[in-house]
This record gives C-alpha cells, sequence and structure tokens, in this order.
C-alpha cells in the first residue's frame, strides 16, 4: 500500500478525518512533528472517530526522522506548486505521500529537496487557492489505491 505524510500539520478535524481515511483506504500515516494540536484533543477524536488506530500511524520528532523512517521508497511531495498533475503519475505499492500543513504548505527546503516530477498536484480553477487539506489527501491517495486495482479493498 501507500504511506501518507502529514508535515506539521496544524487542524486536528483534518488529520482526524485522514485518520479515518486511511484506516478505510489501507495507507499508513505519518505525522511529523511539530504539531498544532495534542494527538488526544477533543476534536482530533471526534474527526478520527474509532478509527484512532495507532498501528497505522506513525509520529517523527522532525522531518529528518520521517526520512529514516521511509527511506528507499519514492516520495512525492503534493502541493500546489506541483509540476506534473496527480493522476499523470504512475504509482507504486510503497510510494509516499508528503503534504504540508495547512496554512503554508511545504516549506522550500523540502519542495528543493523532491524532484521536480515528484511535485504532484491535483487540477483546480485558475482564481482557486488550494484544497482543504483532507480533501486531497483523498482525492491523490484513492488514485493512487484505484491504479493498484483498489487491492484489499471490497
Amino acid at each position: 500500500m501507500f504511506d501518507i505524510a502529514l508535515y506539521e500539520p496544524e487542524i486536528a478535524p483534518n488529520t482526524g478525518n485522514i485518520m479515518r481515511l486511511v484506516r478505510n483506504n489501507g495507507c499508513r500515516l505519518h505525522l511529523i512533528e511539530p504539531l498544532g494540536f495534542d494527538l488526544q484533543e477533543k476534536k482530533l477524536r471526534r474527526a478520527g472517530l474509532d478509527y484512532m488506530d495507532f498501528g497505522h500511524i506513525s509520529v517523527h520528532a522532525n522531518y529528518g526522522d520521517f526520512l529514516a523512517a521511509v527511506a528507499g521508497n519514492r516520495l512525492f511531495a503534493c502541493t500546489t506548486k506541483g509540476s506534473q498533475l496527480h493522476h499523470k503519475v504512475a504509482y507504486q505499492a510503497g510510494d509516499v505521500l508528503l503534504f504540508g500543513p495547512e496554512t503554508r504548505g511545504l516549506p522550500p527546503s523540502v519542495l528543493d529537496s523532491i524532484e521536480p516530477a515528484q511535485r504532484i498536484r491535483v487540477p483546480m480553477q485558475a482564481e482557486s487557492r488550494s484544497l482543504n487539506l483532507a480533501n486531497a489527501v483523498a482525492i491523490i491517495s484513492y488514485e493512487a489505491w484505484r491504479q493498484q486495482d483498489f487491492i484489499g479493498g471490497q
């Protein structure tokens, strides 16, 4: 399956929704600190409901620790600054989809370390700024899973 990584997520309900999402699509979730909330926060628990299965969730103290944990896997930066549309990528099991914080996206230091061909984006109307983080994760992760013929799904 795939790995979803949230770089310094800020909004508890978004992360809770993504926890629920990955529990349903079989992805693993990586949270890269610092987080903008406590993992026990009520809004996070409400959004995640009974999907807060920490067996599928890893918390990393920083970006370097995260990179060490996913070493050897292809890393895709999911960003409005991406040069490639998300559905044009041929995803492989083990790929990592990295998303930035809600208010500012991935920092230049992270984006610059990822090959332009692996900076992907969801198409939007020209006057739009960005999608909600949980929606973007859903769109891209389900496209990747679709390409794997929804293996493990029913």
